[in-house]
C-alpha cells in the first residue's frame, strides 16, 4: 500500500511539474500570436513602417516562446501513456479523439503556417503572409480548444457510455464534449493569454523606456499591449463568471473548496480575505475561519446569479443536503455514493465472471446493476468520505491570488493607457517604468494560480466521480517515477533558463536597432 501511495503521489507531482512548466509558455503563445497578427494587419492597411517594426520585433519573441512550449507539451502528452495507463485505457477513445484532432488539424496548421510567418517575408505576397500570421494564431487557439475540451471532459464526463465488455468508456455523442464547462474553460484560457501577452508587451516596452532606447516604439507598443490586454482581461473576467456557474452545477465540492466553505446558506457571502482554521474538519464544530472579511451575498451572485440563492458547503455536500427554491432537499450523501460505487464495481466483476462463462442472462443482470450505479463508480475506491475532499488550503489561496492579481492588472492596464496617451510622465518616471517591468512575472503567477484552482480543486479525481487518481496510474515502480521527476525538473528548468536568456538577449539586441522610424 505504501508503494502504491508513493507511485500515486510522485506521478501526480510529475504531471503537475510538467503542466506548470508547459503553462508558462502556452498563454504567451496564445496572446502574442493574435497581437502580432493585429499589428501586421495595421501595417498592411496603413503602410506605416512603425507597424512593420512592431510586427517583426514581437514576432521574434513569439517564435522563441512557441518553440520551447512545443517541447514541454509533447512530454505532457507522453505522460498519459507512461504514468497514467489505467486512465488512458478507462477513458477509451473519448480523451484520445480531441488530442488526435489537435495533432492532425491544429498542430499541423500551426507548424505549416508558422514557417511562412517567419521565413516568408519577401517570398510570398503581403496578403498571403498576413493570412499565414492569422492562421498561426488561429491554429494555436484551435490547438488549445481540443486540449481544453479533453480536460473539460475529465471535469464533467459526458457524451459516453461505459462498455463493461471492454471495461472502458465509449463515446456515443461527440458534440456533448462541448459542454458549458468546456466552452467557458476554452475562452477563459485564451483570453487570459491575451491579458498575459498585454502585460508582457507593456513590461518589455517599459524596459525600453528605462534604457531610453526606441522610446516612440515603446510608447506605441504600450498602447497596443495595454488595449489588447485590457480587452482580454475583461473577457477573462466574463468567462470566469460563466465558469463559476458551471462549477456550481457540476463540481460543487470544488466551489466549496475555493471558498473554504463548510456550511452554506442562502445569500452566501464571498470571502474577500480570511485566515483558514487548520483544525476545521467537515464533521467538527470548529469555525471555518480564524479571521474573515466577506462581501455579503456575493458568492450567491457569482455561483447562481441570485443574491438569495443557497450555496452548499463541504459538510452540506458530504451529508447530501441542498436547498432549492427555499425547500431543503436530500441529495445523495457521500457515504451512500461510496456504497453505490462499491456496488457498481461488484456488478462489473460479476459481469466479467459471467462473460467468462458465456452466461448471457447473468451478464444482462450485472450490466443493469452496473448502469444503475455507474455514475458513482469512482467513489467505490474510497474508504472514508474524507478521501473525496480536495486540498482546501491550496485551492482557497490559489483562487484568491488569482482574484487579487486580476484586480491589480485591471488597474494596471487602465493606468498604462492613461500614461501612454500622456507619455511625458511615462517617459520620465523611472519608478513607473519599474512597476511595468516587475509586474510581468506576477501575471504568470496569476495564470498559474488559476490553473491550480481548476486542477487541484477537482482532486482526488482524474475523471470526476468515475476514476480517482489512485486507480488511474500505471503499474510501474516508484523509483522510475522519482528518477524521471528529477530529470524532467532539471530539463524543464534548463529550458526555462534558456528561454529567458534567449529572450533577454534578443530584446537587448533588437533595442540597439532603430525601431522607431520617422513615420512613428
Amino acid at each position: 500500500m505504501n508503494e502504491l501511495t508513493t507511485v500515486v503521489d510522485w506521478s501526480r507531482w510529475q504531471f503537475a511539474l510538467t503542466a506548470i512548466y508547459h503553462w508558462l509558455f502556452v498563454p504567451l503563445t496564445l496572446g502574442l500570436s493574435f497581437l502580432v497578427a493585429i499589428m501586421e494587419s495595421l501595417y498592411l492597411k496603413t503602410k506605416a513602417e512603425k507597424w512593420l517594426a512592431a510586427t517583426k520585433f514581437w514576432m521574434r519573441l513569439f517564435g522563441i516562446n512557441f518553440a520551447i512550449g512545443v517541447a514541454t507539451g509533447i512530454i505532457l502528452e507522453f505522460e498519459f501513456g507512461t504514468n497514467w495507463s489505467n486512465y488512458s485505457w478507462f477513458v477509451g477513445d473519448i480523451f484520445g479523439a480531441p488530442l488526435a484532432i489537435e495533432g492532425i488539424l491544429a498542430f499541423f496548421m500551426e507548424s505549416t503556417f508558422v514557417a511562412v510567418m517567419f521565413f516568408g517575408w519577401n517570398k510570398v505576397s503581403p496578403r498571403f503572409h498576413l493570412a499565414s500570421t492569422w492562421l498561426t494564431a488561429i491554429g494555436a487557439s484551435i490547438s488549445a480548444l481540443w486540449i481544453l475540451v479533453a480536460n473539460a471532459w475529465m471535469q464533467y464526463p459526458v457524451g459516453m457510455e461505459f462498455d463493461p465488455e471492454q471495461m472502458r468508456n465509449v463515446m456515443d455523442n461527440f458534440w456533448a464534449l462541448f459542454s458549458g464547462i468546456a466552452v467557458n474553460k476554452f475562452f477563459h484560457a485564451v483570453f487570459s493569454g491575451w491579458a498575459l501577452a498585454g502585460v508582457f508587451v507593456v513590461g518589455v516596452s517599459c524596459w525600453f523606456l528605462w534604457k531610453k532606447r526606441n522610446q516612440d516604439f515603446a510608447i506605441l507598443s504600450i498602447k497596443s499591449g495595454a488595449w489588447f490586454g485590457l480587452f482580454g482581461l475583461l473577457l477573462t473576467m466574463y468567462t470566469g463568471d460563466g465558469s463559476a456557474v458551471e462549477v456550481t452545477k457540476h463540481q460543487p465540492m470544488k466551489l466549496a473548496a475555493m471558498e473554504g466553505l463548510y456550511h452554506g446558506q442562502e445569500g452566501q457571502g464571498f470571502t474577500a480575505f480570511a485566515i483558514l482554521n487548520p483544525d476545521k474538519d467537515w464533521n467538527n464544530d470548529e469555525d471555518e475561519y480564524i479571521f474573515e472579511i466577506a462581501v455579503p451575498r456575493m458568492l450567491s451572485i457569482l455561483a447562481r446569479h441570485d443574491a438569495n440563492a443557497y450555496v452548499p458547503g463541504i459538510t452540506d455536500i458530504i451529508e447530501g443536503r441542498d436547498i432549492v427554491n427555499g425547500d431543503t432537499i436530500n441529495t445523495v450523501s457521500y457515504q451512500e455514493r461510496i456504497e453505490r460505487g462499491k456496488a457498481a464495481q461488484a456488478a462489473l466483476r460479476a459481469y466479467d465472471a459471467a462473460l467468462a462463462q458465456n452466461d448471457t442472462a447473468a451478464m444482462a443482470v450485472a450490466k443493469a446493476d452496473l448502469q444503475k450505479d455507474f455514475k458513482y463508480f469512482g467513489y467505490g475506491y474510497f474508504k472514508d468520505v474524507k478521501d473525496a475532499i480536495p486540498p482546501i488550503g491550496v485551492t482557497f489561496w490559489c483562487f484568491r491570488i488569482m482574484c487579487y492579481l486580476g484586480g491589480y492588472f485591471l488597474l494596471f492596464f487602465i493606468v498604462a493607457l492613461l500614461l501612454a496617451y500622456k507619455s511625458q510622465l511615462l517617459r520620465k518616471s523611472a519608478w513607473i517604468q519599474w512597476i511595468g517591468m516587475v509586474s510581468v512575472p506576477f501575471m504568470w503567477i496569476c495564470s498559474e494560480a488559476g490553473w491550480a484552482v481548476a486542477e487541484v480543486g477537482r482532486q482526488p479525481w482524474t475523471v470526476q466521480d468515475l476514476l480517482p487518481t489512485q486507480a488511474a496510474i500505471s503499474d510501474i515502480p516508484a523509483s522510475s517515477v522519482i528518477v524521471t521527476f528529477w530529470l524532467f525538473a532539471a530539463v524543464f528548468t534548463l529550458l526555462l533558463i534558456a528561454e529567458v536568456s534567449i529572450m533577454c538577449r534578443q530584446i537587448s539586441k533588437e533595442s540597439q536597432k532603430n525601431l522607431s522610424p520617422k513615420t512613428v
